[in-house]
């Protein structure tokens, strides 16, 4: 009792509640006691093995570029290289190195074509299209949620719950119900409740509130330790130069630099993905992934296990658009070692399933099936459409949904909907957005010819407002 008493005057009852929170919301649920260790990864072996083989393209992709520019895959910076790092830690941005030769390791679209031809060979499939056959361009049978489920499962998105970001709301006027919200997520704040928090944040976050919030439902405290922690990590940048920085570096000018929102925090961006290469604590995450960290071997010792080491360190290869995960989080976070956190938090809990094969709810197979299911039951003569002109919607979406939606929608917008999914702990809101993209542009979509038309009618989302669009396609259709 005099332990219990301690721990609740100390504050320390709700720190060891939000780490126990955390560990649950991130790890799987158990599974059968003697199931193997890989089924805690991914249960479905066509999974696996699409995953792994996935990973050797990768790797030879890298391997190839590293072999035809001459240019090891790590080495120590010379003291003057060391010096001027340093030196420019705050202006990254302002170096020019030739890049030209350097390119992205895969694109969303080559990691679609991957998908396309995913398929589960315990199931019976002709190419002949027949009511077995799955219309869209995924041909995997997995169970997604069908809209009674996702009603029910987003209840709080209801039209007659109060929404931050929306004016109209039926009972209540807005100013009330955002001058109430706010007051509840103060409180939500000052108990330090994750729990509490992910629940709030369900019916949007005050922009005042969203990065206490954030950090507080990802269990992010920013410690001495934590800053110490990512001093260790840019001291290791600096020392060592990796074939990954010239691809993180080539990254963020195709994309961040490019961008009217974020071009501004290419200093940030280059700073917290090159610690994040450095970071073997991300290791940690492929106990519940599908993917396995790639392994390199030191010079000179190839094939030869003891010799083995991850690389990059953390054990993931950037792809064209991996920056994009970070750019949004800079508007909320200043502090470069707070900001680190928070993105390696949410790479570990959500964004790391939107680049690896797997049967998960919230992973990316799960997520083109959930699109193409809803637009079939919700929009069929759009599909078919689309379909019949060579047009096939996963297509145009794909890139919206293994971005999260980063770089397309504005700002406020995204982190509306960056908000949900830490509140439902889930992906699928974003296959639910792309759904309902397509369902506000139909009467357009119906009238294109090709896909560049069809790309063209969907080439701007930054005028979208989420929530809208989401309650409408879920809440007030005839389904």
């Amino acid at each position: 009792e005099d332990i219990k008493g301690f721990l609740k005057t100390s504050g320390w009852e709700k720190k060891l509640q939000n780490a126990v929170y955390s560990e649950l919301s991130v790890f799987p649920s158990p599974c059968h006691p003697s199931a193997p260790p890989e089924h805690i990864k991914e249960s479905l072996a066509y999974m696996r093995k699409a995953q792994g083989n996935w990973e050797k393209r990768i790797l030879k992709s890298l391997n190839s570029m590293c072999t035809e520019l001459g240019i090891p895959l790590a080495q120590k910076r010379s003291v003057n290289d060391q010096k001027e790092l340093l030196n420019k830690w705050n202006e990254m941005g302002t170096d020019e190195p030739d890049l030209s030769l350097f390119r992205p390791v895969y694109a969303p679209k080559d990691f679609l074509e991957v998908l396309m031809n995913l398929r589960n060979p315990n199931y019976e499939t002709s190419e002949q299209p027949n009511f077995r056959n799955h219309l869209g361009l995924i041909q995997v049978p997995l169970k997604v949620k069908d809209i009674p489920e996702l009603k029910e499962y987003f209840s709080e998105l209801d039209l007659n719950a109060g929404q931050m970001d929306i004016d109209d709301s039926a009972q209540v006027p807005p100013e009330l119900f955002e001058n109430e919200h706010v007051r509840i997520g103060q409180k939500v704040l000052t108990e330090q409740d994750s729990a509490a928090a992910q629940q709030y944040i369900r019916q949007g976050c005050p922009t005042s509130l969203r990065a206490e919030l954030w950090a507080l439902i990802l269990n992010v405290s920013d410690q001495p330790e934590d800053v110490l922690y990512y001093e260790q990590l840019k001291a290791n940048v600096i020392l060592h130069d990796l074939l990954v920085d010239s691809l993180i570096y080539k990254d963020v000018k195709l994309t961040a630099s490019n961008d009217d929102y974020y071009f501004v925090f290419e200093d940030y961006l280059y700073q917290v993905l090159l610690c994040f290469s450095r970071d073997t604590s991300v290791l940690q995450h492929f106990a519940y992934s599908s993917a396995t960290p790639p392994k390199s071997y030191i010079r000179g010792k190839l094939g030869m296990e003891e010799y083995a080491v991850f690389y990059p360190p953390n054990g993931v290869i950037p792809f064209h658009g991996f920056s994009m995960y970070v750019a949004p989080l800079c508007f909320l976070y200043h502090e470069p070692s707070k900001l680190y956190q928070v993105f390696r938090e949410i790479y570990v809990r959500y964004f790391f399933r939107l680049h690896s094969i797997s049967s998960h709810p919230s992973g990316i197979v799960s997520l083109c099936l959930l699109f193409e299911s809803l637009l079939q039951m919700h929009l069929p003569q759009v599909f078919y459409h689309l379909r019949e002109i060579g047009a096939q919607p996963l297509r145009i979406s794909f890139k919206w949904m293994v971005r999260a939606f980063s770089g397309y929608l504005a700002t406020d917008q995204l982190l509306l909907l960056w908000d949900r999914i830490l509140g439902y702990n889930s992906l699928e809101i974003l296959a639910v957005l792309a759904a309902a993209v397509f369902a506000f542009r139909a009467v357009n979509l119906m009238e294109v010819t090709s896909l560049a038309a069809a790309e063209a009618v969907l080439a701007d989302l930054s005028t979208l407002k989420v929530m809208p669009l989401l309650q409408i396609f879920l809440f007030a259709t005839g389904t």
